[in-house]
Formats: structure tokens, C-alpha cells, sequence
């Protein structure tokens, strides 16, 4: 069984039992207060237990985690405060990952992947644009055409339009402001990067699943900070993580360790303006993907930022500093002292608001899955370097990672956008061979009955044919170019 993983000390040591870390926590606190430091911990504490973790970097600070910390009086001193035992400075394995591909392997995954509702809360859809999408989905799965990427989305929703008539006895009628709105929405997704997030190869999570030669959890480390510039994309991405590893990981029960362990940061981000339908989905997710060896950790300023249908399943608590400064920050303080269970020795209320950088309000599940009466706890310092690394460190570590090669090139294979192409080009084709023949029909019939219906070729007749074929071949370009106009959206 593996020994717990001390989180700090409150006059005896307060730990996390590692077979209730699959129950979920929260890391609350205000900006400056320690939260960075105390997940650092935890994630280098699941990794020398073999459990692999993903952490969201969206300071660019965490990346030091790669390399071993230096000693220093004041870490010495915690050090022994707490009374760590085993504490001794290491780096440890990490896998740099990057939506963008700049400062990890590029992540990425598929629309179908993503479906309608989260890729419509990603564009911030209405409930009737949000039932045109569905529909498109639903189109593009009838006919076995897979949906990859942004081009393929758009070749659909064109398609889906132009065949109006034909799709609303099936499916209902199709809004065409409702389609164009939805195409304006893809051009801004565009700009926020939406280009590099969707595509192959996509991630393949199993990927996310390793240890490396001496049995230490990867950590896996998502370059967050140019994503925060586009904060919807950046909580529907983490949105998709989760749900994607409740479908594809089995069910494995209590373990005496998780699985893998995620670390959200920003996490008000996930929650902000997201339809009722969704938070629905996402606390059904955090409720049942612990079966499956996985904890959740939200990581954000507030409790207040997590639903409360979500809060409820946090069992974990991890409390740094809050400031009353406003009403609402009073109200933040209170709701966060009444979710711990009393301490008769303390009195959360006030000291949360008194606690030091590097303290926090500790609240673990028992071995029953209680929770623990709170504590006024003293973080334990990280083993690793505290800050980020350079860039050739980290392009270093690029180049001998796990995945190195796997996902830097992608692919752009058939799908939607091609099939629907192809079927463009035919018709086209199609008819510009019908108006070819017709033309040098009526051609040749007229310089019959001018020549009084004599079969021999005439040089009358011979210029009508070649008439006739180089007005053919100029309909035809002419069509393939409307054609593929109207498909792409630029009709000549």
C-alpha cells in the first residue's frame, strides 16, 4: 500500500491517503497566496508513487517541475518543521504539451471528437444555432463522413444549406441565418487558434498514461498561457480532456492509488456562462469517472467559481488565503468556512483570512471517506526547482520525450471537406460533359441544313465543331468554378 502523501503540517503531519486522491479536491485561494507551490507538491508526490498527472500551466511557472530543486535555509527550515523524513531535492519526468505547438508536442483533437455540445459552447451558440450543429453532426454520421477539422465543418454546414429542402423532412427545417452565424462564429474560433486544435493526429490518451524506466508518473504539462488569451477555448479543451477519458478509460473501481491524476488550473474557466445542460453533464462526469481511477483537482481563486453540483463532489480541500475586502469576498469566506468540517479549536471563518503564503485550511477524506476536521496546516516546499526553465532546457526535453516525432506532423486525410469536393468536381464534370455534347449536336445539326444536308465534313462544318468544343470547355470552367464558389463561400 502506498504510504500517504503528506501535505504539510499542523503540529502532527496532514496527509492525503492516496486511495481516496480518486475523490476529487479543490486548491482555493487568492492570487500570491501559495496554490502554485501546493499543487507542485502533489503532483511530484502522485509521480514518485507511479501515477501519472496532468497539470494546466497557465502562469508558464510550472515547467521547473523537469529539474531538482535547490537547497536553501528557508526550505531546510520548513523541512524540518513539518519533519519530512525522506525529503530530498529531484526533478522529475514531464512531457510538454501545446495546443499552438511552440512550447510543447501539439495537442489536438478531432470535431467529431469534440461534438456538438461542447464545440457549441465553444462558439457560444444559441439553443436554435446549437440544433443546426447538431444537426450537421447528425448528417455527417448518416453518411459515414468524418469530421476532422475546421474546413470539414464548414464543407458541411454549406452543404447542410444548400440541400435545405432536401434534409427538412428528415431532420427538421435549417435556418440559413442560423448557418451563417455559425460560419462568422468559426472565423473567430479561427483566430483564437482553432486551426491548430483541430486536426489529426489527435491525442491519443494513453499517451497521458506513463511512467517512465524507474516507475515515476509522467507528468504531463499543458503550455497554458497563450491559450488564456482565448479563455473559452482554453476551459472547452479541458472540458473535452475530462470527457474523453470517462469514455475511453475502463472501469477499474477503488484502487489503492489513482490511475491519474488532473490539476485544473483557472477553473472558473470551465464554468463561466456554460449552459445549465452542460454543468449538468460535467458534474455527472466528476461523480463517476473516480470508478475509473481518475481525481479531479480544481484550481481556482474562489470556491465560489465551481458550481456547487461540482463542489459537492470535491472531497479534498486544500484552502489558502481569502480577502474580504468586498461584500462578495465576505460572502466567498463564509461559504468556504462552512464547507469544511468544524474544528472546535479554530475558527475557520477568521482564519482564513490571516493565513501566510505558503499556509492553508486542510480538509482530507478518511479511510472511511469522512472528512477530516480542518486544519491550520503549513505546506510542505517542493522537491523540485520552484520557477520555469529555460527554452533550450525545455526544447531539450522535447526532443527526448516519449512522444517526440508522434504528433509534430499533421495529417490531413479524407473526410468531409474531400468527399464533398470530389462530389462537386463530378458534377461538375458531369455537366459540363452534357452541355459539351449538346452544343456539338446543335452545332453540327445547323451546318447540315447549311449545307443542305450533305454528310462530308465542310470547313463550315469543321469550324462549328471547334466552335462548339472550345465553348464547351469554357462552360465547364465556369461551372466548376460556381460550384466550388458555392461550396467554399466564394460564388463568382
Amino acid at each position: 500500500m502506498p504510504n500517504p502523501i503528506i501535505i504539510g503540517a499542523a503540529g502532527e503531519q496532514v496527509a492525503l491517503l492516496p486511495k481516496m486522491a480518486n475523490r476529487h479536491g479543490l486548491i482555493a485561494g487568492a492570487t500570491g497566496t501559495g496554490k502554485t507551490i501546493t499543487l507542485q507538491g502533489l503532483a511530484e508526490e502522485f509521480s514518485r508513487m507511479g501515477v501519472p498527472v496532468f497539470l494546466s500551466d497557465v502562469k508558464g511557472d510550472l515547467s521547473g517541475i523537469s529539474q531538482s530543486g535547490k537547497a536553501h535555509p528557508k526550505v531546510q527550515e520548513r523541512v524540518d518543521r513539518i519533519g519530512l523524513q525522506d525529503f530530498s531535492f529531484q526533478g522529475f519526468p514531464v512531457t510538454f504539451w501545446d495546443v499552438f505547438g511552440e512550447q510543447g508536442h501539439p495537442v489536438r483533437a478531432t470535431i467529431t471528437d469534440m461534438g456538438p455540445l461542447l464545440l457549441s459552447r465553444l462558439l457560444n451558440l444559441n439553443e436554435t444555432q446549437q440544433g443546426v450543429l447538431t444537426l450537421v453532426f447528425r448528417v455527417a454520421d448518416d453518411n459515414g463522413w468524418l469530421l476532422l477539422d475546421l474546413k470539414d465543418l464548414r464543407a458541411m454546414l454549406q452543404f447542410v444549406a444548400e440541400n435545405a429542402g432536401e434534409f427538412r423532412t428528415l431532420y427538421g427545417n435549417i435556418s440559413a441565418a442560423s448557418v451563417g452565424a455559425i460560419q462568422r462564429r468559426l472565423l473567430v474560433l479561427e483566430e483564437q487558434g482553432g486551426l491548430k486544435l483541430f486536426g489529426e493526429p489527435a491525442l491519443n490518451l494513453q499517451d497521458m498514461l506513463q511512467t517512465d524506466e524507474s516507475g515515476l508518473g509522467v507528468i504531463n504539462l499543458l503550455a497554458s498561457e497563450q491559450l488564456m488569451k482565448a479563455p473559452l477555448l482554453y476551459g472547452t479543451f479541458l472540458l473535452w480532456l475530462l470527457a474523453e477519458l470517462f469514455e475511453t478509460m475502463p472501469e477499474v473501481g477503488d484502487q489503492e492509488k489513482p490511475r491519474l491524476v488532473l490539476f485544473f488550473d483557472e477553473a472558473h474557466l470551465l464554468f463561466d456562462d456554460a449552459p445549465e445542460i452542460l454543468i449538468d453533464k460535467v458534474e455527472q462526469v466528476v461523480r463517476l469517472i473516480r470508478s475509473k481511477g481518475v481525481g479531479v483537482y480544481f484550481v481556482t481563486q474562489n470556491p465560489m467559481d465551481v458550481p456547487d453540483k461540482v463542489l459537492g463532489q470535491l472531497g479534498n480541500r486544500v484552502q489558502h488565503a481569502l480577502r474580504a475586502f468586498t461584500p462578495r469576498d465576505q460572502k466567498a469566506v463564509k461559504a468556504a468556512a462552512e464547507t469544511f468540517r468544524p474544528n472546535p479549536q479554530l475558527d475557520t471563518r477568521q482564519v482564513i483570512t490571516e493565513l501566510g503564503v505558503g499556509e492553508a485550511l486542510v480538509s482530507t477524506l478518511d479511510a472511511k471517506g469522512q472528512p477530516t476536521v480542518v486544519q491550520r496546516t503549513l505546506i510542505r516546499p517542493p522537491r523540485s526547482k520552484m520557477g520555469p526553465i529555460t527554452d533550450a532546457e525545455r526544447s531539450q526535453m522535447m526532443t527526448n520525450s516519449l512522444v517526440a516525432g508522434v504528433y509534430d506532423t499533421p495529417i490531413d486525410r479524407e473526410s468531409a471537406h474531400e468527399i464533398l469536393l470530389s462530389r462537386a468536381e463530378q458534377l461538375a464534370r458531369e455537366q459540363h460533359s452534357a452541355e459539351v455534347a449538346k452544343n456539338q449536336e446543335e452545332a453540327l445539326a445547323k451546318a447540315r441544313r447549311q449545307s443542305g444536308g450533305r454528310q462530308r465534313q465542310t470547313v463550315t462544318e469543321s469550324f462549328f465543331k471547334s466552335a462548339a468544343r472550345a465553348v464547351g470547355t469554357q462552360i465547364g470552367r465556369q461551372l466548376i468554378r460556381g460550384v466550388l464558389g458555392s461550396l467554399f463561400g466564394g460564388r463568382r
